[in-house]
């Protein structure tokens, strides 16, 4: 043995996401771990996310490689170094940090920064953090409320709004869900001691900031009021009545800028979303946190980017792991990406740095595949770089032609 090899193994640097998800296991205390798998039911969904990438291959050549390579694009208007976009995810309870350590890596690797309006730390520390903050509101509470919600993100800067609208609350999961409790105080930090006393740096982690995990929404804090709680705001959700198409029509106007609405699966109601005036979407299934046996999001891309790709942008979220599921989305139609899970697991296996460090595999796998594919930008990928498997994609929500059976 080296005298090197002890510092090796301390190496805080990990070379693929999924040694960034053993880590967040290790270092994680298994309630906040079980939040970051989530998923629904079976889990069928989850899985489907991230085998279908691994079902595509590629069309590598031999010669005419480029020895330079574009990977830059931009997403509404806004200018990414790579086409990935950091996915809104709600109480970032795995560093002291969160979303504000998030956003300074994304700014760090020229990435667009999705803020959800779930998140612990406020709009004004995010956008500060990173100017190309996108902020994301669920259909929640009174129209009242959400143009207040607006407002406030629109004056802290935030350069688009992320609309989230396919959350259907589902319930339970076949491995159990994880017990999170609705604030942190004494009593909860000895119920949950013997979880988290076995992690000690994770406990470490927030002793030396000062601070206790914030289980609290302050972008969801009324006018001259408390910031909810993950849970009280999470009840004012399910008993708002859901949104209808002119409900979206409302929000793209009250916001009066570029809109994406993120959790299409149906190619009709990517027309639908035309018709409303919004500027992209996102093809999502809400990273199997939804309907269990939602196909694959990368399965039905295809058939909505064919179907309104030349309308509006079409962003794809769900399953990526690697700079090369990256490369496969934007062959199939996609604008760019939005991760959720990579990051998360990067933030708790070592903060910023970790963050920083999933966006640069994701960036060499991407450039290894334009490499290899023979090109000069990512713009220039397409299905011909792909080996597609009979029967891969599937198709939601299109017309029927007259006659089919079924």
């Amino acid at each position: 043995m080296t005298k090197r090899e002890p510092h090796m193994g301390r190496n805080p640097w990990f070379e693929t996401v999924a040694e960034a998800q053993r880590r967040a296991e290790k270092h994680l205390p298994s309630t906040v771990y079980g939040a970051l798998v989530a998923g629904s039911e079976r889990g069928r969904t989850i899985d489907d996310n991230t085998g279908a990438f691994a079902e595509l291959g590629f069309a590598p050549r031999v010669v005419g490689h480029h020895a330079e390579r574009d990977l830059s694009t931009t997403v509404l208007g806004v200018e990414c170094a790579i086409p990935v976009v950091i996915s809104p995810t709600g109480v970032q309870a795995v560093h002291p940090d969160g979303e504000v350590a998030v956003a300074r890596a994304a700014a760090n690797r020229g990435v667009i920064m999705g803020l959800s309006s779930f998140a612990s730390k406020p709009v004004e520390e995010v956008t500060e953090a990173n100017a190309n903050t996108f902020y994301q509101m669920y259909w929640t509470g009174t129209r009242e409320s959400m143009a207040q919600r607006m407002e406030r993100a629109r004056a802290a800067g935030a350069k688009a709004l992320i609309a989230t609208l396919d959350w259907s609350f589902s319930h339970g999961r076949d491995w159990g869900s994880p017990p999170i409790p609705e604030k942190i105080d004494f009593r909860t930090m000895l119920r949950f001691a013997p979880d988290v006393l076995p992690h000690p740096r994770w406990l470490w982690t927030f002793a030396k900031s000062g601070r206790i995990p914030d289980l609290t929404t302050p972008n969801l804090r009324p006018p001259g009021g408390e910031a909810p709680t993950f849970f009280g705001a999470y009840g004012e959700w399910m008993q708002t009545a859901p949104p209808t198409w002119e409900d979206v029509k409302w929000m793209r106007e009250e916001w009066g800028g570029p809109f994406l609405l993120k959790g299409v699966s149906r190619v009709d109601d990517a027309r639908r979303a035309v018709d409303a005036g919004v500027s992209g979407i996102s093809v999502s299934n809400h990273g199997g946190n939804n309907l269990d046996t939602t196909p694959a999001s990368i399965r039905l891309l295809p058939s909505i980017a064919e179907a309104v790709g030349e309308e509006i942008e079409v962003l794809l979220d769900g399953g990526v792991r690697r700079g090369g599921d990256v490369a496969k989305a934007l062959a199939l139609g996609a604008r760019a990406v939005l991760i959720g899970r990579a990051y998360l697991w990067g933030l708790a296996a070592n903060g910023q740095a970790g963050v920083e460090n999933v966006l640069d595999i994701l960036r060499g796998g991407l450039d290894s595949a334009v490499l290899g594919l023979g090109h000069s930008s990512v713009h220039e990928l397409s299905p011909d770089d792909l080996a597609i498997p009979d029967g891969f994609t599937r198709t939601l929500g299109a017309p029927r032609t007259v006659g089919t059976a079924g």
